[in-house]
C-alpha cells in the first residue's frame, strides 16, 4: 500500500486574503509570474512525458491566475482522454502510472518557490 504524505501551510488562507486585497498592478505583475511558473513546470512536463503520437505532449498547458498557476494535460482541442491514466495509471488494463506532471513540479519546485518569494519581496517593498 502507498505511504500518505501530507503538506500543511500554515497561514496560507490569510496570504491568499492579503493578495486579492492587492492593487491591481500588483495583481497583474503576480499573474505574470504564474504565468511563468507554469510556462517552467509545463516545459519540464513535456520533457517528461511519455510520447507515442505527441498529443500528450502537446495538450500540456500552464493556466496562471491571481493566486498561482496549475499545468493541464488531457482534453483541449486535441481531445487526448488518456492523460490521466497515463499520469496516475490504470491498474486493471496493465497501465502503470507515470506521473510527469508531479514529478515535473518537483523537479522544478525550488526554483519556482525562490522567484515567487523574490517576487513576494519586490510586490512589498514596491520594486516592481
Amino acid at each position: 500500500m502507498a505511504k500518505e504524505v501530507g503538506v500543511e501551510v500554515v497561514g496560507l488562507n490569510k496570504l491568499l486574503r492579503a493578495l486579492e486585497s492587492l492593487d491591481s498592478e500588483a495583481k497583474a505583475h503576480f499573474r505574470s509570474v504564474g504565468k511563468w511558473a507554469g510556462n517552467v513546470v509545463a516545459d519540464e512536463a513535456r520533457i517528461r512525458v511519455p510520447v507515442r503520437s505527441g498529443n500528450l505532449r502537446q495538450s500540456i498547458s500552464p493556466v496562471a491566475t491571481g493566486r498561482g498557476a496549475r499545468v493541464r494535460a488531457g482534453g483541449g482541442r486535441l481531445g487526448v482522454l488518456y492523460a490521466g491514466p497515463i499520469h496516475f495509471g490504470w491498474f486493471r488494463r496493465g497501465i502503470l502510472p507515470t506521473p510527469f506532471l508531479y514529478q515535473a513540479a518537483d523537479a522544478r519546485i525550488d526554483e519556482v518557490v525562490d522567484q515567487y518569494l523574490a517576487q513576494v519581496y519586490a510586490v512589498w517593498n514596491r520594486n516592481l
